[in-house]
């Protein structure tokens, strides 16, 4: 029998849609830059792209920048903070695109259902506005941004009501502290479930084609502020000024296709179906696994991804086990592959290192069967039975 491939939030399977605007995109010779007939073709792809991913997240066209990665997009967003003197946060469970930039190492408070704790929120941000503050660090006064997650990206668990910002998330800091602004990473939500606003739209959002069904190398910054972005990647002012270099036309235009793709899915509600496969696969390995810890269970997470840990079973063993066995798992955030550490994530839901070194992610995708979560389910248990075994 074939692979099975579940681990869709590292990267998905690059969409039929996707697939036939990058091939028709090749045939286009013109530089977007370039005002004749040629360069006008190549302009209007990355235009009908710049619309197509527009609808997708709810916004203007000309508030999609395009970049070569949602941590791109990241880095453009943390610079324009930095350019004006501010600092920068970001929780402790954010992607490293967010941590690798953040000024503080404070933890806030989460419940092991991966859900932020009220008063955990507003100590962080009371910390975070003091150290802007005129009495935190020199230079002091400036505003503040914050990175969320609309979605975690190994959890699964989503941010409180569905939306982006959701009121309440994240209290108003106390009278007489600065002002602060949100940037939110929405790479596991969108296409997956509505991209919704809350009590207020963020100043920037981040998002990846790969995610989604484009290609990789691509991503963009959603920009909410009325001040346009000052280019980290400076040349040629593409991008509206914004992000200087030849456009990706081929990977804008499949990025445009999978977008539009994308929003006609969750439209149709095609991933309900998927959210049943995962509950199934959830209930089938709870029932028989009884030392398991299934992440975020009473938590509202995204429609395709099961976080879970047997203490004591490596996360990494058992991804090599699965992959031998013929399935494509992770142990986290995939930009972490390769290091042998613990979850930061679950580490800063307060789970143990024992816990948090043995979690994996499976994370399904439109085409996954339930013959596929019961295959998967099958050789999985096999492996914890062993593994109960050798511990026994």
């Amino acid at each position: 029998m074939g692979r099975v491939y579940l681990d869709h939030n590292a990267t998905t399977p690059l969409r039929p849609e996707a697939r036939a605007a990058m091939s028709a995109a090749m045939d286009i010779n013109g530089n977007p830059s370039s005002v004749h007939a040629e360069g006008r073709a190549a302009k209007l792809l990355v235009e009908r792209a710049r619309v197509q991913v527009a609808d997708l997240v709810g916004c203007k066209p000309n508030q999609v920048i395009f970049t070569g990665s949602a941590t791109e997009a990241a880095a453009l967003a943390v610079a324009q903070k930095h350019q004006h003197g501010g600092i920068f946060a970001a929780l402790p469970t954010e992607h490293d695109c967010f941590g690798a930039w953040s000024e503080t190492a404070l933890a806030p408070l989460w419940g092991h259902d991966g859900e932020l704790d009220p008063d955990g929120a507003s100590t962080f941000l009371n910390a975070v506005c003091e150290m802007a503050g005129d009495g935190g660090r020199p230079g002091g006064g400036a505003v503040a941004l914050v990175a969320m997650s609309a979605a975690n990206s190994e959890t699964g668990v989503m941010a409180p009501d569905r939306s982006v910002v959701p009121g309440g998330y994240f209290d108003a800091p106390q009278a007489g502290t600065v002002p602060y602004s949100v940037v939110c990473d929405i790479t596991q939500m969108a296409g997956k479930v509505p991209v919704t606003y809350g009590d207020t739209r963020p100043a920037y959002m981040i998002l990846s084609a790969h995610k989604l069904g484009g290609p990789k190398g691509v991503g963009a910054l959603i920009n909410f502020t009325a001040e346009d972005p000052q280019a980290i990647v400076r040349g040629g002012g593409q991008e509206m000024g914004r992000r200087s270099g030849t456009e990706n036309v081929i990977g804008i235009a499949g990025f445009g296709a999978a977008a539009e793709a994308a929003h006609r899915d969750v439209t149709a509600g095609r991933w309900d179906a998927v959210e049943k496969l995962r509950k199934i696969l959830e209930n089938t390995l709870a029932a028989a696994a009884k030392t398991t810890i299934f992440v975020g269970k009473d938590a509202e997470r995204l429609p395709n991804t099961l976080c879970f840990a047997t203490p004591g079973w490596k996360g990494e063993a058992q991804v090599i086990q699965m992959d031998l066995a013929g399935f494509a798992i992770s142990a986290g955030s995939a930009c972490s592959s390769g290091k042998v550490r613990a979850s930061t994530v679950l580490r800063a839901m307060g789970y143990d290192e024992n816990t948090a070194s043995s979690a994996i992610r499976v994370s399904l995708g439109l085409e996954t069967t339930h013959e596929d979560v019961q295959r998967f389910a099958a050789a999985w248990l096999a492996q914890e039975r062993k593994f109960r075994a050798r511990a026994a």
